[in-house]
C-alpha cells in the first residue's frame, strides 16, 4: 500500500473517531443527567452533571450551549420508553374492567416516571420547552383515556374536565406522597371518583 492510500485512510477514520467520541460524550450527559433526577436530584445543575458523566464543563456546554438545550435532548431521548408506558394494554371488555385497567396503566407511568414529572414541574416556569413537552404529554394523556373509555364523550365539560384532574399525575402524587396511599389504595380512590363521574347507565 502506498503511502499516500495510507495517508487518507487515516484521515477519513479521524473523523469518525472524534464523532463517536462526541456521541459518547453527548449520550454520557444524557444518561448522567437522567441518571441524577431518578435519584431525586431534581434540579441538577451543568456543574453537577458534568461531574457525573465525567466531562469537563465546557465540554458540557459545547454539547448543549443552555439547559433548555439538554431538557430537549432528554425529551427526545426518551420520549418513544415513556410513551410506551402508556400506551398499550387491554381495552376490551365492561367499562369496570377497562376503568380499572386505564388507571393500572396510567398508574405504572407516574411511578415510573415521577422523578422526571417532578423535575419538569419544578422548571417549567422557566423554559419553554418544558411547557411544550408537559402540555403535549397532557394532550396525549386525554386522548388515551378517551381511547380507553368512549363513555366519556357523553360527560358535559365540567364533569370532563374533572375527570382528567382525578386521572392527572398531580392527584396520584398527592394521594401517594402528601396522603401515603399505597399504589392499590390510590388506584381504587381514582377508580371510584371517576366512576361515580360516569354517567349511571354507560357502560
Amino acid at each position: 500500500m502506498s503511502n499516500s492510500t495510507e495517508n487518507e485512510n487515516e484521515n477519513e477514520t479521524v473523523p469518525d473517531g472524534r464523532r463517536l467520541r462526541t456521541e459518547r460524550s453527548r449520550r454520557a450527559i444524557i444518561e448522567a443527567s437522567l441518571k441524577l433526577i431518578s435519584e431525586g436530584t431534581l434540579v441538577p445543575t451543568a456543574q453537577l452533571i458534568a461531574d457525573r458523566a465525567g466531562v469537563g464543563i465546557r465540554s458540557f456546554f459545547r454539547h448543549f450551549p443552555d439547559m433548555e438545550a439538554l431538557f430537549s435532548a432528554l425529551y427526545e431521548y426518551g420520549r418513544q420508553d415513556t410513551e410506551a408506558l402508556f400506551v398499550g394494554g387491554d381495552r376490551d371488555g365492561t367499562l369496570e374492567e377497562r376503568l380499572v385497567h386505564a388507571i393500572e396503566r396510567h398508574a405504572d407511568g407516574y411511578e415510573n416516571q415521577a422523578s422526571m414529572i417532578l423535575s419538569t414541574a419544578a422548571q417549567r416556569w422557566r423554559y419553554e420547552v418544558l411547557r411544550k413537552n408537559y402540555a403535549r404529554y397532557q394532550r396525549g394523556l386525554r386522548k388515551d383515556l378517551d381511547d380507553w373509555l368512549p363513555e366519556l364523550k357523553s360527560l358535559s365539560r365540567h364533569q370532563r374536565e374533572a375527570v382528567d384532574g382525578v386521572a392527572s399525575f398531580e392527584m396520584w402524587h398527592r394521594l401517594r406522597d402528601h396522603q401515603g396511599q399505597s399504589k392499590k389504595q390510590a388506584i381504587e380512590i381514582v377508580v371510584g371518583i371517576i366512576h361515580n363521574l360516569l354517567p349511571a347507565d354507560a357502560g
